[in-house]
């Protein structure tokens, strides 16, 4: 190793240990795997995950004097792509930046490997300037700049071995633990974390292969694996999921941790047969993209206090509704997060249980062994718990059960499947619950969204059809704003999500209402008259804010009465 090298990893660890980011315990363990591995010391604390990414990125920067760069928001020239090719910036991990001259400028987030930036210079012709970054954010503009992980992959297949061939049912196995199948499989998942995807599907078809990401809610179609390689790529799964490989005909779930960046994401998995052959979705759960944080949903302050406001009284049931992926179980456990504390004993029951929240005892239901969410939540009550989360009201005998323990002296937090806040009621009465009880448990409804925020960076204000305006009630000559499109938002004109909630709090009116047996639209009165405001109304505030588009309004919020 160069002397200033060795003198630039020793200064390295003495910061990490000056600043309390690596533990001395630590540091003989790194060194040795480094002397074994030769790879950089920066790249191994992040592997190892010894040090938080960031973190060293800016020690770095302090001791080598080297400024840093945030990605996300920039737009690179992909004509650099053609000084620095696609191959050799995934490999080292670099983004090209600028030209000027001879003079390229580059961000890494290694700059300790020096044969890294030597092989660069020479393979470029130029001298380097060197600007740190993230790996997180690396990654990501990798995919914008290059294309994405599966693309990345099938190129280099194609280049080393031409098309990858069908796999032989007696080569299944073997495929499954080496060759083209698992670094396709694996570039397919990576693909779906760095996208910031929520689910991704594996589709067999007749002649094709169809691989989708949903991104902020929306399906997008993205490079397909050739056809031949279907049913590797399903095996590779399972044998990750700990699946039977060998049953193609009943439906199979399980879960997979892959790392990405350095990181664990766990994947939910679902197989099930189709016409073609298996098809596959996989919920991703990176915790490193939830927000498990209510002040960070995104909710206008005056329904996010009244939520606060309700859980953090000792007992009653708070419900929120919506449609599947409108956020609940997110904003369940950011709930969770907010009101945990070491003198209160808090218990869940989901299906399945989605991320991990430490110190808080979460149990998931096993229905072919019996433990469903109605025996699983009698045998939580036997356990004194303080606080109690259902993952969804489902039938009678849960429905039952939960306003009962809201009754007598429990927190209880869960969600329904219904379109508005007050529809929990009437669902409510349709499974079977007395309109009294739900009136002496029930402290608050709230039914939430998640729309499509516009993209910051390409937004403009315009003048929104005639007809979409007389659509949503409103004035024809008003104005909003959309996003043209640009590179950072992949032409879309949105960029992520932003939460839409409409709290309905059970003051002792609608109280009165709900024992009286009303009907839904004479509890929507009440509540308007109280000052509520629905969906529609918060979704249309937030787009004359320039938070999001007007279509996204009627997009999210159709169906829900006004």
């Amino acid at each position: 190793m160069p002397e200033i090298l060795r003198a630039m990893n020793e200064r390295l660890i003495e910061t990490l240990l000056a600043q309390n980011l690596l533990k001395q315990e630590e540091v003989s363990r790194v060194l040795a795997v480094q002397k074994e591995k030769s790879v950089s010391l920066s790249r191994l604390l992040v592997e190892m995950k010894m040090v938080d990414p960031k973190a060293l990125i800016g020690v770095l920067s302090q001791i080598l004097h080297i400024p840093t760069i945030g990605l996300s928001k920039m737009e690179v020239d992909k004509a650099l792509t053609e000084i620095v090719p696609r191959k050799l910036a995934v490999h080292y991990q670099v983004i090209p930046l600028s030209r000027l001259g001879k003079q390229l400028t580059i961000a890494t987030a290694d700059p300790l490997n020096v044969l890294a930036t030597d092989h660069l210079a020479q393979a470029t012709g130029m001298s380097l300037v060197l600007l740190l970054a993230p790996p997180d954010e690396i990654q990501d503009a990798l995919h914008r700049l290059y294309g994405g992980a599966i693309k990345d992959t099938l190129v280099e297949l194609q280049e080393e071995s031409g098309r990858p061939e069908a796999s032989s049912a007696d080569r299944l196995i073997s495929l499954t633990q080496e060759g083209p199948i698992v670094q396709v499989t694996n570039a397919l998942l990576k693909e779906g974390v760095i996208s910031k995807s929520s689910d991704i599907l594996v589709e067999p078809f007749e002649k094709k292969l169809r691989i989708r990401y949903r991104v902020d809610g929306i399906f997008r179609e993205g490079i397909s694996p050739p056809a031949s390689m279907h049913e590797g790529i399903v095996s590779r799964i399972k044998v990750m999921a700990n699946l039977n490989i060998a049953e193609h005909r009943l439906p199979q779930d399980g879960r997979i941790k892959f790392s990405v960046s350095g990181r664990d994401v766990d994947f939910r998995i679902s197989v099930i047969p189709s016409y073609y052959g298996e098809k596959v979705c996989l919920r991703i759960l990176d915790k490193a993209q939830a927000m498990l944080d209510l002040d960070r949903l995104g909710f206008a302050p005056e329904p996010l206090a009244v939520i606060k406001s309700a859980v953090a009284r000792p007992h009653g049931m708070v419900l929120i509704t919506g449609p599947t992926g409108s956020g609940k179980t997110t904003t369940m456990y950011s709930i969770l997060k907010l009101i945990d504390r070491p003198d209160k004993n808090l218990v869940t029951i989901e299906d399945p249980v989605e991320f991990d929240l430490p110190g808080i005892n979460q149990v998931s239901v096993r229905p072919e062994i019996g433990l469903t969410f109605a025996s699983g939540l009698r045998s939580i009550l036997r356990q004194d718990p303080n606080i109690i989360m259902i993952g969804e009201i489902r039938d009678q005998e849960t429905a039952d059960i939960a306003v009962k323990a809201a009754l007598t002296g429990h927190l209880v937090l869960s969600t329904l499947h219904t379109n508005d806040a007050l529809g929990a009621v009437d669902r409510l009465v349709n499974m079977g619950v007395e309109p009294h009880l739900i009136a002496a448990s029930l402290m608050l409804t709230g039914a939430q969204r998640l729309p499509r925020r516009v993209c910051p960076r390409c937004k403009e204000v315009i003048h929104p059809s005639k007809e979409l305006m007389e659509q949503l009630g409103l004035p024809t000559d008003g104005t909003y704003v959309k996003g043209r499109g640009c590179a950072e938002c992949r032409n879309t004109g949105l960029d992520g999500r932003i939460g839409l909630l409409e709290a309905v709090p059970v003051t002792p009116e609608l109280r009165g209402w709900i024992e009286q047996g009303a009907s839904v639209i004479k509890l929507k009165e009440v509540a308007r008259e109280e000052g509520v405001l629905s969906l529609r109304e918060h979704a249309v505030g937030r787009a004359a804010a320039g938070i999001m588009p007007l279509e996204e309004v009627a997009r999210t919020t159709v169906g829900v009465e006004e």
